[in-house]
């Protein structure tokens, strides 16, 4: 009988993490994952697949450990044995990195070399480790678009701790012969996206909007641009990393790029409703113009007509631009090249960014609704 495979996934409670454990439990794998021990549990995103510890067949177990830690990274990489290590653990608000830059150091890219660490005096020589990589490496872009051989000029806290985590994993890969790979991967989203990333907040913030919580979404800089994709189709690659016979690095990206006022326009299409800029800099604004009552009713509803009328009436702003959500040192452009594992992993994304865009309205859509008198 073939032995199953064993793998284990940092940061499992975050949007890759769990998108990531389904995958290989349909793939028929054991599946660990480390979190961090808090006094509220943050496992929603994984809680549809936990299993009771006491059950007789285990194909999915929760470690408490910390990237901070190097004891825990090694008494669990020691005790598990995995055939796979997904290292996705991180802090990874780009803004926060600011505020908070010696923690993001020492977790995204000290815990990096932790877990390097950890393989390499365990001496598991067969075991593979997969990298998450960040198009935020690319920053202030040398080139467009961004390829595996494009010049880094990382913008962050963040970006800086994870190019030291990038060369990090090449280092260890050549000098130790370990099966080390980067997946650079640009901008991912999905229903499970953390509510402060922008195009969840984006998602969000238009249904408690429809819903009347609330009349005005603030953002920062709307004319950032990005590759946008699903978090599905992502860690499918990073599967497919792995499975290759010798550890290389590849980017991950749709190719195609679109501003933060793009994406804002598409959301509000979703739905049904027209939406028009005015201004620019901080004092640009938006305000819906037109309603598709058909498209409105067909996905949203009929009662709440009345709210978008009222709006339009009224002529709410209801995108507003606060300058504290800048960034001190902007990212303005990434759109990535993805054409070595199109090729090499035969991967290819299978959303577009209208596709996301209405699963997570969706998504966010129910999710208030089903909160009675929508809570905020």
């Amino acid at each position: 009988m073939k032995k199953r495979k064993v793998a284990l996934i940092t940061g499992i409670t975050g949007q890759d993490g769990s998108y990531l454990a389904e995958l290989l439990l349909s793939k028929n794998y054991i599946v660990h994952g480390i979190k961090r021990r808090s006094s509220s549990f943050n496992t929603e995103r994984i809680d549809h697949i936990y299993q009771d510890p006491h059950s007789k067949k285990i194909n999915f177990k929760l470690h408490y450990g910390d990237l901070t830690d190097s004891l825990s990274i090694i008494r669990i990489i020691n005790e598990i044995q995995p055939d796979e290590i997904y290292n996705l653990g991180a802090m990874s608000h780009v803004k926060v990195s600011f505020e908070n830059p010696e923690y993001v150091a020492n977790v995204d890219a000290l815990g990096t070399l932790r877990i390097l660490e950890s393989v390499r005096s365990l001496k598991m020589k067969k075991v593979k480790i997969y990298q998450a990589s960040s198009s935020e490496l690319y920053g202030k872009v040398q080139e467009i678009p961004q390829t595996e051989n494009t010049q880094f000029y990382p913008r962050s806290p963040y970006a800086v701790a994870k190019l030291y985590s990038y060369w990090i994993t090449i280092n260890y890969r050549e000098a130790y012969d370990i099966f080390a790979c980067n997946g650079i991967l640009f901008n991912h989203e999905s229903p499970r996206r953390g509510e402060t990333f922008v195009t969840r907040k984006i998602t969000r913030g238009i249904c408690k909007i429809i819903l009347g919580i609330d009349q005005t979404i603030f953002m920062g800089n709307l004319n950032a641009k990005r590759d946008w994709g699903h978090a599905k189709d992502y860690v499918m690659a990073m599967y497919l990393i792995l499975q290759q016979n010798k550890p290389d690095d590849y980017v991950i990206s749709t190719g195609i790029t679109t501003s933060i006022r793009d994406f804002i326009i598409l959301c509000f299409e979703e739905v049904g409703l027209k939406i028009k800029f005015f201004g620019s800099g901080v004092n640009e604004i938006g305000c819906i113009k037109e309603i598709n009552k058909l498209k409105f009713e067909k996905i949203i509803g009929a009662h709440h007509i009345n709210t978008i009328d009222e709006l339009i009436n009224n002529k709410v702003e209801i995108i507003k631009v606060d300058k504290s959500y800048y960034r001190p040192t902007e990212v303005d452009l990434l759109i990535g090249d993805s054409s070595k594992a199109r090729k090499k992993l035969n991967w290819n994304p299978t959303y577009n960014l209208r596709s996301l865009a209405k699963e997570m309205l969706v998504n966010d859509f129910n999710y208030y609704k089903s909160k009675g008198k929508y809570a905020k």
